[in-house]
């Protein structure tokens, strides 16, 4: 009687389904069900890395060969595109091409002439003369130029997302490639490719004319004088902008009159 009893209630709860184990079901029949539907926002998350991954190696072809471009063999242009639709850099890539400029023979050289003429002229008269006032201008000259193009060549285009080359036109009018030199110095290409304000020129010009208040002699320090310096900055950017434009044009000229002459 007992036996009998027991088998049925025995068989009774075999087949009855515990919490456990129906969550356990349930928990299986889920995981796949997520596993299929996180697969497509993987391979998309993998298709974006590696199109960021060719992104950055155009990026770095297309630098090696700016970093060999210089007018007249000598005058570096680092920061010259002749592809408008350059791949953006990112931000190690905008720092390595501003020291690339700054550690440069010429930037050194440039600073040099650039004391020389200011001692000659006794510009910046606090510093006196001799090796010592030589000394002072150069150190003057050199951090001018540093100080604009760390601050409006990697600083700022990096919190700005601004690239901070200048993009040859190379076509159009003379005129309209002119205006469009001009424009560079208050215009600039975003990472995204679009024109717009060049926050990072304008502000990098002002922000190093503030700092070179800190070196220079208490008679040639000032708001007036800071102003001064970041619009004479902005105005040789915008003569190099033209010159970076147009010099291949006329070199090419030159070729061809040396040519011609030649024959």
């Amino acid at each position: 009687m007992c036996l009998t009893l027991l088998f049925p209630l025995a068989a009774a709860h075999g087949g009855q389904t515990t919490p456990e184990t129906s969550d356990q079901s349930q928990r299986g029949s889920q995981e796949p069900q997520k596993s299929v539907e996180a697969q497509p926002a993987l391979e998309e998350q993998q298709q974006q890395r590696r199109e960021k991954e060719q992104v950055h190696e155009r990026a770095e072809q297309e630098l090696k060969q700016q970093k060999r471009q210089r007018v007249l063999g000598i005058v570096p242009a680092f920061n010259l595109s002749n592809k408008q639709n350059a791949a953006p850099l990112n931000p190690g890539q905008k720092f390595r091409l501003a020291l690339k400029s700054m550690t440069d023979p010429f930037t050194f050289a440039a600073a040099a002439v650039d004391a020389s003429i200011n001692q000659l002229q006794d510009d910046y008269h606090g510093y006196g003369q001799g090796i010592a006032g030589y000394s002072k201008r150069f150190g003057a000259s050199y951090a001018d130029t540093f100080d604009g193009t760390i601050l409006g060549n990697a600083v700022l285009p990096i919190l700005f997302h601004q690239d901070p080359r200048y993009f040859r036109k190379g076509t159009g009018s003379v005129k309209g490639r002119l205006w469009y030199a001009l424009l560079s110095t208050v215009r600039c290409k975003g990472d995204s490719g679009k024109w717009q304000p060049s926050y990072s020129n304008l502000l990098g010009n002002f922000a190093a004319g503030t700092i070179s208040n800190l070196y220079y002699p208490e008679g040639d320090r000032g708001v007036g004088l800071t102003v001064q310096r970041a619009f004479t900055v902005s105005a040789e950017g915008a003569i190099g902008a033209m010159f970076y434009e147009f010099w291949p044009d006329i070199s090419r000229k030159l070729s061809r009159h040396r040519k011609a002459k030649d024959q």
